[in-house]
């Protein structure tokens, strides 16, 4: 289940975005391998709101895109589908049935200044973060070369199975 939170003014959030939202997170998770009821928790923000989360969180006093603040663990290297494969978890990682899989903080007013910085639209904007902030919460990472060229295919193949292109 994604939880939702908008907190901010500057870009509308209507009941269809949000489905549209869901049904990327269940998609994306799906392709990735999770196979059981899930739980992350969505932030919309502006950009003020999401320079603060970042400076206090990664000491970063810049506005970005999108956070994310995985629950589960991963051994350097490896994502989800490497470590929890056969989809086995700890309580700790549990919440009933789902699994709780971590918090994603999404700059609204950054996804439209991107949306139009690209040429592309807003939703393929949005929809393009949160498959990037999944792939993070699933153990995708970015900062090394070879790590950013898996992620970024990942993200297109995804992004390509939901028909979202440029």
């Amino acid at each position: 289940m994604l939880y939702t939170d908008n907190r901010q003014e500057k870009i509308e959030v209507t009941e269809d975005f949000i489905s549209i939202i869901n049904e990327v997170c269940d998609f994306a998770l799906s392709e990735e391998g999770v196979k059981i009821p899930y739980q992350i928790s969505l932030l919309f923000v502006d950009n003020e709101e999401i320079r603060e989360i970042n400076r206090d969180t990664r000491g970063i006093d810049n506005a970005t895109d999108v956070l994310s603040f995985p629950m589960l663990e991963y051994p350097k290297d490896k994502v989800f589908k490497d470590v929890y494969g056969d989809n086995k978890f700890s309580e700790v990682y549990l919440d009933g049935d789902e699994l709780v899989l971590g918090d994603m903080v999404l700059s609204l007013e950054r996804a439209k200044e991107q949306s139009i910085e690209f040429n592309h639209s807003y939703i393929r904007e949005t929809c393009y973060l949160v498959v990037h902030s999944i792939l993070h919460l699933l153990g995708y990472d970015h900062m090394e070369e070879e790590e950013k060229k898996i992620m970024r295919k990942r993200e297109e193949e995804i992004l390509g199975g939901l028909n979202i292109n440029r």
